[in-house]
């Protein structure tokens, strides 16, 4: 379990892909890593990955060919940077919302709009998980989690204050990027109750 408060930026070392595997080298800020254990959860660019190996401020993970298919990270090289965030413990503090670690789907940024002190990024997301969006409610870009502003369609935006842009990666944004999406449960879990009782949401209008 993750709260979506990104905790760093991790640099990809190294990248080695094998027929539905890939296994990741990724380096953190040394303080990070003080405690880590061999099956410890990290969430990489929202993705909940386990550790498999320990060098150094390094750590390993592998990736499967259903991870890969549903995420961004069949896409990262060697030098890319994600957000990282390892696993809450029993007494943390949430200061986001609760996350799996499961993406759901992907999206693309399809605007960046560069206001004074903040900035708004504009998603696109596949018609079907569009039911789950609603301005307010909370989403998990990346891994961060954050508050959505505006929606449209298939279209939503998100307002980013500065330290968000220092914390994470989103200071790097660029449009065409493609990122992780994970839905919050509790507006999964309502609309879909409410879809089972006949009270669907209507399909979006662009």
């Amino acid at each position: 379990m993750f709260t979506g408060i990104v905790q760093g930026i991790a640099t990809i070392e190294e990248v080695t892909a094998e027929p539905g595997l890939s296994t990741f080298v990724v380096r953190f800020p040394a303080d990070r890593v003080d405690g880590v254990s061999i099956g410890a959860s990290v969430a990489i660019n929202g993705t909940c990955l386990t550790v498999t190996r320990q060098q150094g401020s390094s750590l390993c993970f592998d990736a499967m060919q259903e991870t890969l298919r549903l995420t961004t990270l069949g896409g990262l090289k060697a030098g890319d940077v994600v957000n990282f965030e390892r696993a809450a413990r029993i007494g943390d503090e949430i200061g986001g919302h609760l996350l799996s670690g499961h993406v759901h789907t992907t999206a693309e940024i399809v605007e960046i709009l560069r206001p004074e002190n903040n900035v708004t990024l504009w998603f696109a997301v596949p018609d079907e998980w569009t039911r789950y969006i609603f301005p307010k409610g909370y989403i998990a870009v990346n891994g961060a989690s954050l508050t959505i502003g505006e929606v449209r369609g298939n279209r939503f935006n998100v307002h980013l204050i500065p330290e968000t842009l220092r914390a994470t990666t989103f200071g790097a944004a660029h449009e065409g990027q493609r990122v992780n999406i994970e839905i919050d449960s509790q507006t999964q879990t309502i609309v879909d109750t409410l879809a089972r009782m006949g009270y669907d949401r209507p399909a979006p209008t662009v």
